[in-house]
């Protein structure tokens, strides 16, 4: 991801963000950090970059004809979208960083004295932002916050596949306190559930630490997550059919447009896709008003609704799918044991056996820590993965070593860290897929009685299988 800031301090802007996580991430090829002097595209031969503002009034006011041409020399004939760091501007959020580290590329652009130039950035600015309701000197400081938050979200900035998953706000819950050694401080000791090493025992603790610390701090978050968790419990109802939403929501990467009844839409931030189920067809067109024009995916499991989105959005029918949800708690044997996690090395060799997703996708699959191969010595012979709307599949095993327990070994592996998460592993499998289905079976996964659907538009299924 690139990331460029028209600034009037480069240093300030480089000297923070070249430190710590973002540094190294920018070292790896990761991030690219592009801090622009606005100051060497004035035209004015002392270098001046302000003037008096139109009308009175006290400072100065930064003037457009530099900004512009900064602007233009970052992004020539392309138009990325450009964020205006300013106090007026929309408060910044977790929601809105996850948004913009879907952009390949973002302008920052940093204000001072008492502003710019209203002109240029009405040229030039897609989205005003603030990250708070003060004043500051300038621009750079919220720039650089803005950026790292944006940046951990990133595949690959983040080593641990679930650290960006499992704190504060994430799932509308705050983090859950954490603690370090020793393991009694100042008269004080670690809770002992943290030393048992049960880890059914240890989630449960802090979820429930985690809602009873957001319901304190935070009551406008800790709504929402009750009505999240009052989705999910209606849905249970239907688990084995509902799965792919409960977990959705569970996991945090939900986000509910409308919820009336048994009337649902809730859109995947991370896949793109938007999840929807209706009473009736008044109700999924009512729905359909609510999502983008420009949509391309969508799940169902309602024939009805296939129809209306595929005459709404122009969509197609993509694969039909059983789900197989693994509902018991305990881990499963691996008897293939030689399982690592895969890393961009390998990205030739799934994009050579798996066809179904783009060698884009498969990159950001791998390089979001979310596939696993199992190996012959240093030989990779088969892998795994998680889908980016959180289901297991991109599942692999070369021909010669087949029947042998590599597949089942796998699928058991990527089940036991799901259950150490606290998350309910589940899969969605083609109809036609007989011998999938008969792996789910012999591994005492449950498959649905219904079926869902899969549409998209332009880019390939991120499910299933």
């Amino acid at each position: 991801m690139r990331f460029h800031i028209l600034t009037l301090f480069p240093e300030m802007v480089m000297n923070g963000l070249n430190t710590s996580i973002i540094g190294r991430a920018a070292a790896q090829g990761l991030l690219s950090l592009n801090a622009v002097n606005i100051r060497d595209y004035t035209l004015d031969k002392h270098g001046k970059v302000d003037d008096y503002p139109y009308g009175g009034g006290a400072g100065m006011l930064m003037q457009a004809q530099p900004v512009y041409d900064a602007y233009q020399a970052v992004v020539g004939k392309e138009k990325p979208r450009t964020i205006y760091v300013t106090p007026q501007g929309t408060p910044f959020t977790q929601k809105m960083a996850e948004e913009f580290a879907k952009e390949e590329e973002l302008v920052f652009l940093c204000g001072h004295y008492e502003g710019i130039d209203e002109r240029v950035l009405e040229e030039i600015v897609t989205d005003y932002v603030s990250i708070g309701d003060y004043v500051l000197t300038g621009g750079e400081l919220p720039a650089m916050v803005m950026i790292d938050a944006i940046s951990r979200l990133v595949p690959g900035v983040l080593n641990n596949e679930v650290s960006a998953e499992t704190e504060s706000f994430h799932n509308d819950l705050l983090e859950y306190p954490q603690y370090s050694r020793p393991e009694e401080w100042h008269g004080k000791k670690v809770p002992q559930v943290l030393l048992s090493g049960n880890h059914k025992n240890i989630n449960q603790w802090r979820l429930e630490q985690s809602e009873e610390r957001t319901a304190k701090r935070r009551p406008d978050l800790y709504v929402k997550y009750q009505e999240k968790k009052r989705i999910i419990k209606k849905l249970s109802r239907k688990k084995r059919e509902n799965i792919h939403i409960m977990e959705l929501l569970f996991r945090g990467n939900g986000e509910v447009l409308y919820h009336e009844g048994d009337n649902l839409l809730i859109f995947d931030r991370k896949s793109g896709a938007y999840f929807i189920t209706a009473v009736d067809l008044e109700q999924g067109e009512k729905m359909c008003g609510l999502i983008p024009a420009d949509a391309e995916m969508f799940v169902t499991s309602q024939e009805f609704l296939v129809e209306l989105l595929c005459e709404q959005f122009r969509v197609r029918p993509g694969i039909q799918c059983v789900q197989a949800c693994y509902t018991r708690k305990e881990t499963l044997p691996v008897k293939y044991k030689d399982i690592r996690k895969l890393d961009e090395s390998f990205l030739d060799y799934v994009a050579e056996h798996y066809h179904r997703g783009t060698r884009e996708y498969l990159k950001e699959r791998i390089t979001d820590g979310a596939m696993y191969g199992a190996f012959d010595g240093e030989r990779i012979i088969g892998f795994i993965g998680l889908h980016d709307e959180g289901s297991m599949g991109l599942l692999y095993v070369q021909e010669d070593y087949r029947l042998q327990g590599v597949a089942a070994s796998l699928e058991s592996f990527l089940i036991n860290r799901q259950l150490e998460w606290g998350w309910t592993p589940y899969g969605q499998i083609s109809v036609d897929n007989e011998p999938s289905k008969k792996l789910q079976e012999k591994l005492g996964l449950y498959l649905s009685a219904g079926n869902i659907w899969w549409l998209e538009q332009i880019r390939p299924l991120s499910g299933q299988g």
